[in-house]
């Protein structure tokens, strides 16, 4: 059985959210302290996620979420096509170059880190840079239901996870309705739901 490494409230969330979504059987371990000598043989690094599926050990979440999504979905999830695995390697890669980074910004800067290291100067420049990718984001759905066309993707799936992030930074999503809509329509999904009520 895989064993999937990380708490749903780390990047492990949106690599649970896929294996839900792809019905595979997974043990979920949670990782007290991730820079013990046993974690750190699955993951030197010393982050969650990691998987563990059957000997094979991945880590990095989106690395994950694709593998999963190529070894055990179907189609539409995977899609059937060099094309379409073109279009969610695209679309993964750039949510975590274009979006999760400031994003993160946002969190650290506002909510996580103590009051005396806050500077509202990066949170503020942190939004600023998140206009032309949300307008991007938002431009392409217009055209379709999915990031791919009429129906949900892994693609889908890693983008809606790193824009969750929203929900906590208080991002305003109305300027871009499109893409608000969507994210909501992939954070109500069954699978999502399931992934979010694990620890």
């Amino acid at each position: 059985m895989a064993k999937l490494y990380g708490s749903s409230m780390s990047r492990a969330g949106r690599s649970l959210w896929a294996l839900e979504e792809a019905g595979v059987k997974f043990e979920h371990v949670l990782v007290p302290e991730t820079r013990k000598p046993e974690y750190l043989k699955i993951n030197p690094n010393g982050h969650v996620p990691a998987l563990d599926d059957n000997g094979t050990i991945l880590w990095e979440s989106m690395a994950i979420n694709l593998y999963v999504a190529e070894k055990y979905g179907k189609a539409p999830l995977w899609p059937s096509t060099v094309e379409g695995h073109g279009a969610c390697y695209q679309w993964s890669l750039w949510c975590m170059t274009e979006l999760e980074t400031p994003m993160i910004d946002v969190f650290m800067h506002r909510i996580m880190l103590p009051a005396d290291q806050r500077d509202e100067k990066v949170a503020v420049a942190a939004l600023e840079k998140l206009k032309a990718p949300l307008k991007v984001l938002d431009d392409h759905l217009q055209k379709s239901d999915y990031l791919l066309g009429k129906e949900f993707t892994i693609a889908d799936l890693n983008v809606a996870s790193v824009l969750s992030i929203a929900q906590y930074i208080q991002l305003d999503l109305s300027p871009t309705p499109t893409a608000q809509k969507w994210l909501q329509k992939c954070l109500e999904r069954p699978a999502h739901q399931r992934a979010s009520a694990m620890k």
